[in-house]
């Protein structure tokens, strides 16, 4: 059985860690994985979550299954962390992790009938794999261009008015990965408008709240689409807001017309998990739910949130700096949001850099700005400028 198998291309993105570690030049920049890094180049486990995970050490006192849904006091927390005040007709899932959160929500779209999902390009590759593998067609359409660093909200509004009723839509709902780009409120109101106007579902993709302009401001346009259609699915990471990577900690929202239908949804996205793994891995979603649930541990969480999304902007800001002069659309990464930029580079100029400067990118030109060290951003400019020349 096996010898029939083709053997699979390993990740790019993992092979570059390889390359990155066997590179013996102590000035080399690692620019490729998306996690966040502090000054040192360390990815921190954050105070806040050092502090939860004490309680839980004293106080937790089985490590028995969760419920096949997860724990429901960690998302009630995390859904109002997300949806705020408003009130919607709601129910949760725990998942592992956001992508885990993506996999069950593409599956529930397909065993309703929907029948394809629309995707603004470039995106998370993974989104495309998550939703082939589910069976579920995928319509794209161009959302950011490279060369001039522009998100290209006409064309994604034509893209959504030539959707049928019916529909899925993809939306990240804040700090685009890859490109950073950030939607205006004007802008978040026209896509709600349209979605609600043509029947579309939203399946809001939320990894990184907090890391762009901040909690609230970072969930405002999902806000706006959920109170506009009748139903909604939200899938939130809790892998880059609390650092808890390794953790794996995430959840499925569906949003519905009816608290029946929406429990409905969360009674089948449970038996889509029950088929796939079961239960769901429970000490990240704990540290979460201790920290949202003690004002004085979430407080510290949003100050380190704070600290974390002031140095992503302090790098932004010395990047732009630099190639201004060398490359005009290089303003615009100062405006964009989290972790990640979409450089116009060739596979070629990314293969020079590597060998030439140790500055380590996926072949796409997507860098992670947290990669880079305040001390690092001069020789990093020096690099790109040449390319530009």
């Amino acid at each position: 059985m096996f010898a029939a198998l083709t053997p699979q291309p390993a990740d790019p993105l993992l092979a570059l860690i390889g390359l990155f570690q066997s590179d013996p030049r102590p000035n080399k920049i690692d620019l490729g994985v998306g996690v966040y890094r502090d000054e040192a180049g360390h990815t921190p486990v954050l105070r806040a979550v050092k502090a939860a995970e004490r309680v839980l050490w004293e106080t937790q006192d089985t490590k028995s299954y969760v419920a096949p849904e997860g724990d429901r006091v960690f998302l009630d927390r995390l859904w109002q962390l997300v949806a705020g005040e408003g009130r919607f007709a709601v129910a949760g899932v725990q998942t592992p992790g956001g992508s885990g959160a993506l996999r069950l929500a593409a599956d529930l779209l397909k065993v309703s009938g929907v029948q394809r999902i629309w995707l603004g390009l470039p995106t998370w590759p993974n989104h495309n794999g998550i939703f082939n593998a589910a069976g579920l067609p995928i319509e794209s359409y161009r959302l950011f261009d490279r060369d001039t660093q522009a998100l290209l909200f006409d064309e994604t509004m034509a893209a959504l008015n030539r959707a049928d009723a019916g529909d899925a839509v993809l939306l990240h709902a804040c700090c685009h990965n890859p490109t950073g780009a950030r939607l205006n409120a004007a802008q978040w109101g026209e896509i709600a408008d349209v979605l609600a106007r043509r029947g579309l579902v939203p399946l809001i993709d939320l990894a990184y709240q907090g890391l762009g302009e901040g909690i609230e401001a970072d969930a405002a346009g999902l806000r706006r689409v959920i109170a506009a259609v009748p139903e909604a699915l939200v899938a939130v990471s809790g892998s880059k807001s609390f650092g808890l990577y390794r953790e794996r900690t995430g959840a499925i929202f569906a949003v519905g017309r009816s608290q029946a239908e929406a429990d409905a949804a969360r009674s089948n996205l449970v038996s889509l998990a029950r088929a796939s793994y079961s239960m769901p891995p429970d000490h990240g979603a704990a540290i979460v739910s201790t920290i949202l649930g003690d004002a004085t541990l979430k407080q510290q969480w949003s100050d380190e949130l704070d600290e974390m999304r002031a140095r992503l902007a302090g790098i932004r800001r010395a990047l732009a700096e630099g190639l201004r002069d060398s490359w005009q659309p290089a303003a615009a990464i100062a405006g964009q949001d989290g972790l990640f930029s979409l450089l116009p580079l060739t596979e070629a100029q990314v293969l020079d850099l590597r060998e030439r400067h140790g500055i380590y990118m996926p072949a796409s030109g997507r860098i992670n700005i947290a990669g880079l060290k305040t001390s690092q951003v001069a020789d990093a400019v020096a690099a790109f400028a040449a390319l530009r020349r």
